[in-house]
């Protein structure tokens, strides 16, 4: 009973999501009924679920390529997805085997969590916490993309991006947002002028 309380708070948790992180959904009804990256995210919920249990891998793979099928979203039910995450528009999103995405997460369509090499073992990216992925972005390889990280629409990233990083371009090049200074708050003007001095 417990884990049937805690599968239907997710589920309530991407449906808020999808309403939050997209300002056109209008009721949690519609995203329910026609958001494909909802869809996507929960069949690739009970595919993972699947996944590990050894037993139910090929049904769960079958399950991913049905989902892949009806929202053109393809996500492996070996990949590791954080809570909230929401696919906007979708179509031709890709999340490899070994990817590991974060809490809240934006994926937008085209996005692709892919491999670089054939090789067994952590091939595929692992996103931290708050990611906005741009439409048609490509993050290629083993590489970690840090908490409130940006990938620009359509850059490829094939090295690591620190958090609060920005990548654009391609190959993607990484701007650190500076950090702004606020000056300090001053209630008396004879405090200004000591300030200013």
């Amino acid at each position: 009973m417990r884990r049937l309380r805690r599968f239907v708070t997710v589920l309530g948790e991407d449906l808020d999501a999808a309403r939050h992180g997209d300002p056109a959904a209008r009721s949690r009804v519609e995203v329910a009924l026609s958001y494909p990256g909802l869809h996507a995210v929960w069949a690739y919920r009970v595919a993972h679920r699947m996944w590990r249990e050894p037993g139910l891998r090929f049904p769960a793979r079958l399950l991913s390529q049905i989902a892949r099928a009806a929202t053109g979203i393809e996500i492996h039910p070996g990949a590791m997805l954080g809570r909230r995450l929401f696919i906007d528009h979708g179509m031709g999103v890709v999340v490899g085997e070994t990817a590991v995405v974060g809490d809240d997460v934006l994926l937008f369509h085209g996005s692709t969590l892919g491999g670089r090499s054939m090789t067994k073992g952590k091939r595929h990216p692992t996103l931290g916490d708050r990611v906005t992925v741009g439409a048609g972005a490509k993050i290629l390889g083993p590489v970690w993309i840090g908490d409130d990280a940006q990938v620009g629409a359509n850059a490829v990233v094939v090295k690591d991006v620190p958090d609060g990083g920005v990548a654009v371009g391609v190959p993607a090049r990484v701007r650190v947002p500076e950090r702004r200074v606020e000056p300090r708050s001053v209630a008396d003007p004879s405090e200004l002028i000591e300030y200013m001095i």
